[in-house]
């Protein structure tokens, strides 16, 4: 690329989600998913059905699959088993497709680049370092031991603060609404990538850039 063409870029922070976006877990998810609402008698959710009732925080989701409110401890245990039946299923995922171009051709054109998850921090860090992409980013972040799930906006917050940079020049990239509305309330922008758990229409409300290739995130930049 020109100096000239990177002289008329705007020089953009790219923060990525990972489950859904730049790591391509859809089917792991489904499965482990099924896996734990066996036991109560439900039957195998197709991708389909699981995309209607997901959202995010996924309790909520857990309880559109049971049709009820989750009683006391009960979303603790759905977590561990899910996570415990995740973590192995997800040992035959790796990077989304188009994702290794579009992080080499951001950094490419002068931009930085981070990840905030919700999923567990030790996990991530290693997910991260194994598919060799952890030199392309400033900051990994995902949920410490102490910190419960739920909606990302306040972590959000505490990762461009870590991070030192203004809202107004990041660009969150994710698979859900939850990103877009993380990226709203601190002021920054939002793209979205169908890739995810959540149907496209989904997406749409949001009235944000919605693409169905990670290497089109550069286009809306």
């Amino acid at each position: 690329m020109s100096v000239r063409r990177l002289m008329l870029l705007d020089v953009m922070h790219i923060v990525w989600d990972w489950n859904g976006t730049l790591f391509d877990d859809r089917d792991a998810i489904l499965d482990a998913t099924n896996e734990v609402f066996r036991s109560y008698g439900l039957p195998p959710m197709e991708l389909d059905h699981y995309r209607s009732v997901y959202s995010r925080p996924i309790w909520a989701s857990y309880e559109r699959i049971l049709g009820r409110a989750l009683e006391e401890g009960e979303w603790e245990r759905l977590d561990a088993a899910f996570h415990d039946t995740y973590h192995r299923l997800m040992e035959r995922c790796g990077l989304a497709t188009g994702a290794q171009a579009a992080i080499d051709l951001l950094a490419g054109e002068g931009h930085t680049q981070s990840v905030l998850s919700m999923w567990r921090h030790d996990r991530l860090g290693v997910a991260v370092r194994e598919l060799g992409i952890h030199l392309s980013f400033r900051r990994v972040d995902g949920l410490r031991a102490e910190e419960a799930g739920g909606e990302k906006a306040e972590f959000m917050v505490r990762h461009l603060a870590a991070l030192d940079v203004d809202a107004a020049d990041v660009v969150m990239v994710g698979d859900s609404v939850d990103d877009a509305i993380a990226a709203r309330h601190v002021g920054a922008r939002a793209i979205l990538y169908t890739g995810g758990l959540q149907t496209r229409a989904d997406l749409d409300r949001l009235g944000v850039p919605v693409i169905d290739r990670l290497s089109d995130v550069t286009v809306h930049i």
